[in-house]
């Protein structure tokens, strides 16, 4: 099977495949190349690609879809990381830190906004029956 992994930002990786196991919202699943087209909706969890001699690799990937039609795998994820399995939980936990940080700057940005936009309807409001 040929894999490739879409991200936001572009192709994440695109290689050859033997097995891939994933986890989709009714359970973890495997396809085989022989196996028949297939579509699920992913759950975040651990993506792994097993080559031809046997090596896996590791992805975490958040949600996303996967498309299998022939030889062709696609899988579309919000975000991705790629790493060996046991540094994957330190990668993700760092990963969705950042990420937390980043939504709760957005958040105080979007309050500050509002607030502001309050003010100014308040302002205008007194101003036109006052």
């Amino acid at each position: 099977m040929r894999v490739k992994l879409i991200v936001p930002s572009g192709v994440l990786v695109e290689q050859p495949a033997a097995k891939l196991v994933a986890e989709a919202r009714n359970g973890s699943f495997c396809l085989l190349p022989r196996h028949v087209d297939f579509a699920a909706a992913l759950v975040p969890g651990i993506l792994t690609l097993t080559a031809d001699d046997g090596t896996e690799t590791f992805f975490a990937i958040d949600e996303g879809l996967l498309v299998k039609r022939g030889e062709n795998v696609r899988v579309s994820t919000w975000n991705a990381l790629q790493d060996k399995l046991g540094e994957l939980k330190q990668a993700v936990l760092e990963q969705f830190r950042e990420q937390d940080e980043q939504e709760q700057a957005a958040r105080l940005a979007l309050d500050r906004l509002e607030a502001n936009l309050v003010q100014q309807v308040l302002d205008w409001d007194g101003r036109r029956y006052g």
